[in-house]
């Protein structure tokens, strides 16, 4: 365990019961969040992957023209 978590552990102890099952919700569901995206991401990959060679492709034939947000 890093020392900032440590720290962040140890301050969080000394706040009210109630408090301390707050946080541990909010950082359990922060952790299940990310290993989801993770996994996401990495089913993934070869959609994207895929997508980034047409748009590429796309590109280099001038299909495409370069447009700034506000252009959306």
């Amino acid at each position: 365990m890093t020392k900032l978590l440590t720290e962040a552990f140890e301050k969080a102890s000394a706040l009210p019961d109630e408090l301390q099952d707050q946080l541990a919700r909010e950082l359990l569901e922060e952790i299940e969040w990310e290993a989801s995206w993770d996994s996401t991401l990495e089913s993934s990959q070869e959609k994207l992957d895929g997508l980034a060679e047409k748009a590429l492709q796309e590109y280099r034939a001038g299909k495409t023209k370069e447009m700034g947000f506000d252009n959306l």
